[in-house]
C-alpha cells in the first residue's frame, strides 16, 4: 500500500521534507516516524499509517510536498508491494480491466501544471460527486492520484489534488517572479560583475519574506519611540535572580516585559485586538496570549505563551525557556505559534537601540526592545546614571490613533520602571 502525506491541518496544506527516517527495504511499524515535514514554521514529524517493509520511497530531502502526495510504498514481509500500483501499467496482466489501477502522475510538485498527459491514458473510474466536481472544476482525472487499490478517484482524492494545486500557486508566489510596484521583477545575472555564490531560500525564509510583505503592504503602520528606567527592574532581577535559579527558571528582562505588558494592555485592550476587514469589525480579545520573537539559524520563529496574566513571574520564567529552547531546536508546533494577540522582540541579548518592528497580522500592534544601558538621567532633580530600555511600538494605524499609542507607551514605561516587588516574591 501506498503511505501518504495526511491533512497536517488548518494553514498547513504543505511542507518541505527536512529528514528522512527510513530507506528502502527497512522494516517500519505503525505510527512510526518516516520523515519530517517543515510546514510554515514549525518540523512536524510524519508517522507511517500501516506497518510492512519499504519497497520504494516516492520523495526525497528538499521536495515540497502537500497533502495526499505518495510518500513511500509498502510491501509485505518478503518486500513485495502490496498495493498494485507499484508495477508498471505495461507489465500488468489485466491492464485493460477497469478495476486495475493506472499509474497517476504525483500530486504534489505537478498539481495545478499543464503537462502532456499520455493520449493512451485511460480516464480512472471516479465516484459520481469526484466526477461532478472535476467536470465543474475543468480537471483531468487523469491527473488525480486515486488512494484506493482499485484506482477509483474520489471526493478524497479530488480534494488532495486541489489543496496541492493550491500549494503549488502559493510556493510559485514566493518563489517565482517577484512582483513589485504591480509589475513582475526580472532575475538579475548579478554573476556579469564578478564571483557570486547563491543559496536557495529555505522554507520558513519564504514564509517570512511572504508573511512580512504582506504585513508591510497592508498595515499603514506607525512606530511610537520611548526609554523605560530599569534601574530598579535590575535590582529586583539581582535580588531573586538565584531563588529563581534554585526553582530551575531563569529570571530575565523578558520575563519582567511579558508582565508589564499585560497590565498596559489590560489598560488599553486596543491594543489586544484585531480588525476583521470581511465584517468590517474590531475583535476584542479577553484573552493575553503574546507571542516571542525568537532568533534562531534558520530564521524568526513566533511562538506564543498563552494566558500570560493567569500565571506567575515563576510560570512565565520555566514557560518562557522552555518555548525558547524548543523553537531553537525547531520542536515547536504549529499550534503554537497560533492565537497570539500582541508580540514582543528583545533584541537586548544581541545588542542595538530603537528599531522599527513590522506588525505580525492579525493582531494591530508589536513591541520592539533594545539593550540596556546606562545613561545621565534627571532623577528628583538629581543627574544620576541609570539604566535605560529602548522601547519601540509599532501599531496598525488603521485601528489605532496616535493619542492612544502614546497613552499606552507611558503605562507601559510606569509598568517597566515600577515593576511591583510583590509580583516577583516567590
Amino acid at each position: 500500500m501506498d503511505v501518504k502525506l495526511p491533512n497536517l491541518g488548518e494553514g498547513a496544506d504543505s511542507g518541505t521534507v527536512v529528514s528522512l527516517l527510513v530507506k528502502e527495504g527497512d522494516t517500519v511499524e505503525k505510527g512510526q516516524t518516516i520523515l519530517e515535514l517543515e510546514s510554515e514554521k514549525a518540523v512536524a514529524p510524519i508517522p507511517a499509517s500501516a506497518a510492512g517493509k519499504v519497497a520504494k520511497i516516492h520523495v526525497k530531502m528538499g521536495d515540497r510536498i502537500s497533502a495526499g502526495a505518495r510518500i513511500l510504498t509498502l510491501g509485505d514481509a518478503a518486500g513485495a508491494a502490496s498495493s498494485p500500483t507499484a508495477a508498471a501499467p505495461a507489465a500488468a496482466p489485466k491492464a485493460a480491466n477497469a478495476s486495475t489501477p493506472v499509474a497517476q502522475p504525483e500530486v504534489i510538485a505537478d498539481a495545478g501544471d499543464a503537462g502532456e498527459i499520455p493520449a493512451d491514458m485511460p480516464v480512472p473510474p471516479a465516484s459520481p460527486g469526484a466526477r461532478k466536481m472535476a467536470g465543474d472544476l475543468g480537471i483531468d482525472l487523469r491527473r488525480v492520484q486515486s488512494g484506493r487499490p482499485n484506482g477509483r478517484v474520489t471526493m478524497e482524492d479530488l480534494r488532495a489534488y486541489v489543496q496541492g494545486a493550491i500549494a503549488l500557486s502559493r510556493q510559485k508566489k514566493t518563489t517565482g517572479s517577484a512582483v513589485r510596484g504591480g509589475r513582475v521583477a526580472d532575475s538579475v545575472d548579478f554573476s556579469q560583475w564578478g564571483a557570486v555564490t547563491k543559496q536557495p531560500l529555505t522554507q520558513l525564509r519564504k514564509v517570512i519574506a511572504r508573511r512580512m510583505g504582506e504585513s508591510n503592504s497592508a498595515v499603514p503602520r506607525v512606530t511610537q519611540f520611548d526609554e523605560a528606567d530599569i534601574t530598579g527592574l535590575l535590582e529586583l532581577r539581582k535580588k531573586y535572580v538565584e531563588a529563581y535559579k534554585a526553582k530551575g527558571a531563569s529570571l530575565t528582562v523578558t520575563c519582567f516585559a511579558l508582565k508589564a505588558v499585560v497590565a498596559a494592555l489590560k489598560k488599553h485592550p486596543i491594543f489586544n485586538a484585531s480588525l476583521d476587514e470581511a465584517a468590517q469589525e474590531i475583535v476584542f480579545k479577553n484573552y493575553f496570549h503574546i507571542g516571542m520573537a525568537v532568533d534562531t539559524e534558520q530564521g524568526l520563529i513566533v511562538p506564543v505563551l498563552r494566558d500570560v496574566d493567569k500565571k506567575s513571574l515563576l510560570e512565565v520564567a520555566k514557560e518562557l525557556a522552555s518555548l525558547a529552547e524548543r523553537t531553537r531546536d525547531r520542536k515547536v508546533t504549529t499550534d503554537e505559534m497560533k492565537g497570539g494577540t500582541f508580540t514582543i522582540s528583545n533584541q537586548g541579548a544581541i545588542g542595538g537601540a530603537h528599531f522599527t518592528p513590522i506588525v505580525n497580522l492579525p493582531e494591530v500592534a508589536i513591541l520592539g526592545l533594545g539593550k540596556g544601558t546606562l545613561k545621565p538621567a534627571v532623577v528628583n532633580g538629581k543627574i544620576e546614571a541609570r539604566t535605560l530600555l529602548p522601547i519601540t511600538i509599532s501599531y496598525d494605524h488603521r485601528v489605532i490613533d496616535g493619542g492612544t499609542a502614546a497613552r499606552f507607551t507611558v503605562d507601559l514605561v510606569a509598568a517597566l520602571t515600577n515593576f511591583p516587588e510583590s509580583d516577583v516574591k516567590l
